[in-house]
C-alpha cells in the first residue's frame, strides 16, 4: 500500500512538473508572438534584465561577504541563465572551462598552454558553428560561448604574462597579468557572471577579482554608488529597445531580397540600405546598454576616477553612444561600437603580431579572426574584408585633405561645413549598410543577390579610391609636404 501510494505521489509529481514546463513554454510562446519576436529573443531579453536584480541581490548581501560565496553566487546564476536559455546544451560552457582550468594547471605559464588555449577553444567555438548553423540567424548555444571564447583565451594570455619578468611587459600587459593561480571556483565565477555571460561585455580576471574583493566601488569600505550612472544606461537602453521593436516589423533585411527591392529604381534600393543599415545595429546597442546597467549597478563597470574626482562608470563601457550617432566616419563607428570586443583584439592579437613587421597585415590578420569568431558564414567574410578595404582607402582620403593646401583650405570653409558633414554621412550610412548586409544576410547566395541589384557598389567605389587616391596625392601634395612627412 504504502509503495503504491508512492508511486501515486511520484506520478502525480511527474505530471506537475510536465504541466507547469508546458505552461511555462506556452506563455512565454504567447507573448513572444504577440510581441513579434521569437521565443529565445524573449528569454534572451528576459534573461539579460533578470542582471539588475540580481545586482540588487549581490549589493544588498553579498558585496563584502567571503569570495568564495560570491563566486558560487555568480557561478550559479549564470548556469541557471544558461539552462533558462539553452537547456542541457549548457554544457558546452561547462566543459570548456573546466578543460581550460586543466590546461592552465597542467601546462602552466607557456607558450604551448596559450597556443593550445587559441586551437582548442576556437575550433570548440568553430565546430559548433558548424553543427549548429542554418540560412538564418538562431539564438542557441554559441551566441553566449562566443563570447566565453575570448575570456578563456584572454586569461590564458593574462596567466602567461604573469609568470614573465614585469619590466619586459607593457605597462597595459603589467595591468591584465595575472600573478596568482586562479582557482577552479575564481575561474566559473569569471566565465558566468550574470551580467555578461550572454553578450559580454569582455572584461579581465583582474577585474573581476578585484570586484569579488571588494575593491571597485567609489567610496572605500561601502557599496558603490553606482545606482544612477546603471540606471541611466538602462534608459537608454529602453530607448533603443522601444525604436528597435516598433520600427523592426517595417525595415528587415528580408525585404532586401524580395522582387519588390529590386523593383525599385536604383537610389531607393540604395536609400533604404542606408536606412537599414543604420538600424539593424540597435539591437546590438539595445543589448550592450542594458548589460552595462548591470555591470554599472554591481561596481563592475567603476574605471577610476577622473581628473576632477568624479567617478568613472565606463570600464565595461560598449558603445559610446554620442559618437556612434554623430560620426561621420567609418573609424569613428568601429571606434564607438562593441569597444571591448574590439580591445580584446587589439590587445591579444594586433598587438601580439608585432613581429610580422607590417601594421596593414596585422590588422588584416585580426580582421580574418574577427570574422570566423563571429562565425563560418561567407557573409562574416565578406563584411570583414569591406572593413579592412574603407579603413584603409579613408585614412587615404584623409591624409590627402590633410596634407593637400588647397583641398585643406576647401574642407575648412564654415559654411559648407553642414554639406560636408550631410555627404560624409550619407557615405558612410550607406557603405555601413552595404557592409552589413553580407554580415546579416550570411550565405553567399543571399548577399550576392543584394550586391548584384546594387551593381556592387561598395566594393567599386572603395576599389576605385584604394587605386587612384595614391596618384591624386602625388598630383595635389607639393613635394615640401611629401619631404616634411618622411622627416
Amino acid at each position: 500500500m504504502a509503495s503504491a501510494a508512492e508511486g501515486d505521489v511520484g506520478t502525480v509529481a511527474e505530471l506537475a512538473k510536465v504541466l507547469r514546463f508546458g505552461f511555462e513554454e506556452l506563455s512565454l510562446n504567447k507573448l513572444a508572438t504577440s510581441l513579434g519576436a521569437s521565443e529565445q529573443a524573449l528569454r534572451l531579453i528576459i534573461s539579460i534584465f533578470m542582471g539588475y536584480p540580481l545586482a540588487v541581490v549581490y549589493r544588498r548581501y553579498l558585496f563584502f561577504k567571503d569570495t568564495y560565496l560570491i563566486h558560487l553566487f555568480h557561478t550559479f546564476t549564470g548556469l541557471s541563465i544558461a539552462y533558462f536559455n539553452f537547456g542541457n546544451q549548457l554544457y558546452h560552457s561547462l566543459l570548456c572551462i573546466v578543460l581550460q582550468f586543466l590546461i592552465l594547471r597542467l601546462m602552466g605559464r607557456t607558450v604551448t598552454a596559450v597556443l593550445t588555449t587559441y586551437c582548442f577553444q576556437m575550433a570548440y567555438l568553430l565546430a559548433g558553428y558548424y553543427y549548429t548553423a542554418t540560412g538564418n540567424y538562431d539564438i542557441k548555444w554559441t551566441m553566449p560561448h562566443c563570447v566565453l571564447t575570448l575570456k578563456l583565451i584572454g586569461l590564458a594570455v593574462d596567466y602567461f604574462d604573469g609568470g614573465k619578468d614585469q619590466n619586459s611587459l607593457s605597462s597595459e600587459q603589467q595591468k591584465y597579468a595575472i600573478r596568482g593561480v586562479p582557482s577552479l571556483l575564481e575561474v566559473a565565477g569569471f566565465s558566468y557572471f550574470y551580467g555578461a555571460f550572454l553578450v559580454g561585455p569582455q572584461f579581465s580576471m583582474n577585474h573581476y577579482m578585484k570586484l569579488v574583493q571588494g575593491q571597485l566601488t567609489d567610496t572605500p569600505g561601502k557599496i558603490p554608488n553606482s545606482t544612477i550612472p546603471a540606471l541611466r544606461r538602462l534608459s537608454l537602453g529602453l530607448v533603443y529597445l522601444v525604436g528597435y521593436t516598433v520600427l523592426s516589423p517595417h525595415i528587415t533585411e528580408d525585404y532586401l531580397l524580395t522582387e519588390d527591392y529590386e523593383n525599385h529604381p536604383f537610389w531607393f534600393r540604395c536609400m533604404y540600405m542606408l536606412l537599414w543599415g543604420k538600424f539593424v545595429l540597435n539591437k546590438y546597442v539595445t543589448c550592450w546598454l542594458v548589460t552595462e546597467g548591470v555591470c554599472i549597478l554591481t561596481g563592475l563597470g567603476f574605471n577610476g576616477f577622473d581628473e576632477r574626482g568624479k567617478a568613472q562608470w565606463d570600464a565595461c563601457a560598449n558603445m559610446k553612444v554620442w559618437l556612434f550617432e554623430t560620426t561621420p566616419r567609418f573609424t569613428g563607428t568601429i571606434a564607438s561600437f562593441n569597444i571591448n570586443t574590439n580591445a580584446w583584439v587589439a590587445r591579444y592579437f594586433f598587438r601580439r603580431l608585432k613581429f610580422l613587421g607590417n601594421k596593414e597585415l596585422s590588422q588584416g590578420f585580426s580582421l580574418l579572426f574577427l570574422a570566423l569568431w563571429h562565425g563560418l558564414h561567407s557573409g562574416y567574410l565578406v563584411c570583414f574584408q569591406m572593413e579592412f578595404l574603407i579603413v584603409i582607402v579613408e585614412r587615404q582620403a584623409a591624409s590627402l585633405i590633410q596634407e593637400s593646401p588647397a583641398l585643406n583650405r576647401l574642407a575648412s570653409i564654415t559654411v559648407l561645413q553642414p554639406f560636408y558633414y550631410l555627404v560624409q554621412q550619407t557615405i558612410h550610412w550607406l557603405f555601413m549598410g552595404y557592409s552589413m548586409t553580407a554580415f546579416c544576410l550570411f550565405t553567399w547566395d543571399k548577399w550576392l543577390k543584394v550586391y548584384k541589384s546594387v551593381y556592387f557598389l561598395g566594393h567599386v567605389f572603395f576599389l576605385s579610391l584604394l587605386f587612384i587616391l595614391p596618384y591624386v596625392h602625388k598630383a595635389m601634395v607639393p613635394r615640401k609636404e611629401k619631404l616634411k612627412k618622411m622627416g
